[in-house]
């Protein structure tokens, strides 16, 4: 069975906000990933976002908290709108298949579900609801991002 955590997007202060509530909720980083991580000829970074949180993922009880930081050229996160995202972590990617084709049918599909630059299979898009979702199948984690 899938299990669904929040997936939160910031204007570049994903970091400060996840040592806060790191302070808060206690616990350790499952991930911290950076854009420059997986900067490549294929996925260029540019030198003022490489520090910026690509993904980050505290464990809280039997869910993950996780967010990133929007890079500039997909615009600002309006704070006061929707910022968040739901995300589904299935347990194979035949579940992520089915999850991502039955929730997207009817919306727009902001990254087709394939295997992605770090590692997961990985799709995104926004249900036909407004409602946006990820969906990740990553065998290392068991079920969380």
């Amino acid at each position: 069975m899938a299990s669904i955590n929040p997936h939160i997007n910031f204007n570049g202060n994903a970091e400060e906000a996840f040592n806060f509530y790191k302070s808060v909720f206690g616990g350790e980083f499952a991930k911290i990933m950076r854009f420059k991580d997986l900067a490549s000829a294929e996925f260029p970074v540019a030198d003022h976002e490489a520090n910026k949180i690509m993904h980050i993922a505290l464990p809280i009880g039997n869910n993950v908290l996780m967010a990133n930081d929007v890079p500039e050229i997909l615009g600002r996160t309006n704070e006061n709108e929707n910022r968040s995202k739901i995300v589904i972590s299935a347990e194979s990617k035949e579940e992520a298949d089915k999850l991502f084709n039955g929730l997207s049918a009817g919306g727009q599909i902001e990254m087709p579900i394939s295997d992605s630059p770090w590692g997961s299979y990985f799709g995104m898009f926004r249900d036909k609801y407004g409602i946006e979702w990820m969906v990740d199948f990553d065998p290392n984690y068991k079920g969380q991002i």
